[in-house]
């Protein structure tokens, strides 16, 4: 029987979306450290791309738990 969202598989849902998001805060952190030491100065918008990139994976990491493994199964 498909729950209210179809058949999600919350647990997956969680685990790779979480993973998502620290992939992208590392490879952010990793574009501030690493890119400049490797290509010189880097130019204001990849600069912004990997702030961005931290910013937004942090956000992906400590949201995605909440909803696919607290919020989505609760209200099925």
């Amino acid at each position: 029987m498909a729950g209210r969202y179809g058949n999600l598989d919350y647990p997956r849902l969680t685990k790779t979306s979480f993973a998502f998001g620290v992939a992208l805060f590392a490879l952010g952190a990793l574009g501030h450290v690493a890119g400049p030491a490797l290509f010189g100065p880097l130019p204001a918008w990849e600069s912004v791309l990997f702030t961005d990139m931290e910013m937004i994976g942090v956000a992906i990491a400590l949201v995605s738990p909440f909803l696919f493994g607290i919020l989505l199964p609760l209200t099925e």
